[in-house]
């Protein structure tokens, strides 16, 4: 016989890296594009990804995921396994609780470096799981987000509860593989259908391939980005 004394939770910290890159003019104003890579990348191999964005006239903000994925195998370092942005066990609420915590992360990081750089405009890119974290970052922190690129997700619409007033500042382009089979493009157009709808500048492009981001997918973002007002580096 046993007699259960204390039960309860704590908080267990784990370190996650991060890069901030300038290109273009050193010290002078430019746009912040924070950068949240897919389930089980990490930041080094999302570095090599998104790369080609580095010639538009920015600062770089890359965040790995907080959550590791075990490498089971054991044939990779630690510093090399996959990261996650949140736990989802397929229940809404357990999906809102962990992207908040997440994105009260990502904030934390984005305003300790608005103290040390001049950023006249804020970007969030997001692919796969870091697409819908970017999504809900974007509509629940809309006062700090002017620009939004997700490819390869769903943005979750239903999380603005209707109220399409704070969103209308900001550009939306959400780019996805036609052949995509792990997340279908269909819902995702029919967000941006209804985002056009409210009156939000949106934009959904097609691209001829599956549920990865390559450089096609990080061509048409580049060439979105001038679109909307940013820079091309000047070479």
């Amino acid at each position: 016989m046993y007699d259960v004394l204390a039960s309860g939770k704590e908080s267990f910290k784990i370190e996650t890296p991060y890069k901030l890159i300038e290109s273009g003019r050193p010290g002078s104003e430019k746009p912040l594009i924070v950068y949240l890579h897919g389930f089980n990348q990490n930041l080094k191999g999302y570095e090599k990804i998104i790369s080609g964005i580095f010639q538009i006239e920015a600062f770089h903000l890359l965040i790995q995921g907080p959550y590791p994925i075990y490498d089971q195998k054991g044939r990779k370092r630690v510093s090399e396994w996959g990261h996650a942005w949140y736990l989802y066990d397929g229940h809404q609420e357990q999906f809102i609780k962990s992207m908040e915590i997440s994105s009260e992360f990502i904030q934390h990081i984005i305003d300790r470096h608005l103290e040390l750089i001049k950023a006249s405009r804020i970007c969030i890119f997001g692919y796969s799981m870091g697409g819908y974290l970017a999504g809900y970052f974007a509509m629940t922190r809309w006062k700090h987000v002017n620009e939004l690129i997700i490819s390869g997700c769903r943005l979750k619409t239903e999380i603005l509860n209707d109220d399409w007033t704070n969103i209308r500042h900001m550009n939306i382009l959400a780019l996805h593989g036609v052949n995509d089979e792990k997340v279908k493009p269909d819902p995702q157009k029919v967000e941006i259908e209804k985002l056009q709808k409210h009156g939000v500048s949106a934009t959904f492009n097609t691209i001829n391939d599956s549920h990865r981001l390559n450089e096609l997918f990080i061509d048409e973002a580049k060439k979105w980005l001038i679109s909307v007002g940013y820079e091309k580096l000047k070479i």
